[in-house]
């Protein structure tokens, strides 16, 4: 084991009283028996380790006892080629990964194992792959937020054409992630709701506007906004808003029509050391009860059954218009998006 690998243990279940509320898993006693057998079994994530990858781990311990869970955390770009390397020296150390970003090269590589998720048999189509080759575990809106100090209740934009006023000039920011919840997924929304002329025309006018590119990821750029650093920002998580306001911190995320959605998800690594363990890990994580440990935790659970800890801020109880792109279908039209983004906005 190396020492980038961290093993956690917990005591306790910090998080049970927020899961008792739903039906709880149980998993087929073969796989149950089988992971048990193994004992262990290793998450490369990408997720925030304190927000939920302990709690969620605290609480498959706590249900599986005998079971540890190691994990790995990182960028999804470090995360992808970690994995691509141990794959091609015929090291697989990994048993599962997460991250909507790390799957398209890891599918091309051919390290993804097929499963199909039996805990998220009722999830949309939308988010879960026919052939069980990814399951959505997050759902992650990329929305605008404003801080309320700086910016009138009269001049809150209502539409994407509001960007355009001459208020906001050099005065909006977003993260420069080369990836579906940058810029880039901004322009791929544009241009899919606006079509392409008018999309390229309205991407020109935005550009003129002179919007910061921050060398960071879209919390830190959100606490750019809450510190008052920039009064507008794009494409920030409206989860991560929520959990700020209800810190107290003076912002509110918007529902431009339509919101861009991706969403995180998970895969059973090729060849994993641990294909027992790791598939009573993912269950359990996509269940209603592993749902509602990242419901607690503030992030939007992809399980239909599972309501999200702030109200309002998924599609389908926040009455908002939705255009929700893969990380799949981003790929496909990531270097146009890119080249696009890097002409008008760099």
């Amino acid at each position: 084991m190396t020492h980038l690998l961290t093993r956690r243990t917990f005591g306790g279940l910090a998080l049970g009283l927020a899961a008792s509320h739903v039906p709880a898993f149980a998993a087929e006693p073969s796989l149950a028996d089988a992971a048990k057998q193994e004992g262990r079994l290793v998450w490369y994530t990408t997720l925030v380790v304190g927000q939920i990858v302990r709690p969620i781990i605290q609480a498959f311990e706590a249900k599986y006892q005998g079971i540890k869970v190691d994990f790995v955390p990182a960028p999804w770009q470090e995360t992808s080629l970690r994995i691509i390397n141990e794959g091609r020296a015929n090291q697989v150390k990994g048993d599962i990964v997460d991250g909507g970003a790390s799957f398209p090269p890891l599918k091309a590589a051919g390290l993804i194992e097929p499963y199909l998720v039996q805990s998220a048999a009722s999830y949309p189509e939308t988010y879960r792959d026919p052939k069980g080759l990814w399951t959505a575990n997050i759902i992650q809106p990329s929305t605008p937020s404003i801080n309320l100090d700086q910016v009138k209740k009269a001049d809150i934009p209502r539409a994407y054409e509001d960007l355009l006023h001459p208020r906001w000039k050099g005065r909006m920011a977003w993260p420069d992630s080369p990836s579906v919840s940058g810029p880039p997924g901004f322009i791929g929304t544009i241009l899919n709701a606006m079509g392409q002329d008018r999309g390229m025309d309205y991407l020109e006018k935005l550009a003129s506007q002179n919007i910061a590119s921050v060398p960071s990821n879209q919390r830190v750029v959100l606490d750019q906004n809450i510190a008052g650093q920039y009064p507008l920002v794009l494409m920030i998580y409206n989860y991560h808003a929520a959990i700020s306001m209800s810190e107290g911190a003076p912002i509110d995320w918007l529902r431009l029509s339509p919101t861009m959605v991706s969403f995180g998800q998970m895969s059973l690594l090729k060849n994993a050391p641990h294909p027992n363990a790791a598939k009573l890990f993912l269950e359990y994580s996509l269940s209603e009860e592993g749902q509602s440990v990242y419901a607690a935790a503030g992030y939007l659970p992809a399980h239909p059954n599972v309501p999200s800890k702030a109200k309002g801020l998924r599609p389908d109880d926040g009455q908002y218009k939705d255009f929700v792109l893969s990380a799949l279908a981003y790929s496909e039209h990531d270097k146009e998006w890119q080249a696009i983004y890097k002409k008008l906005f760099v």
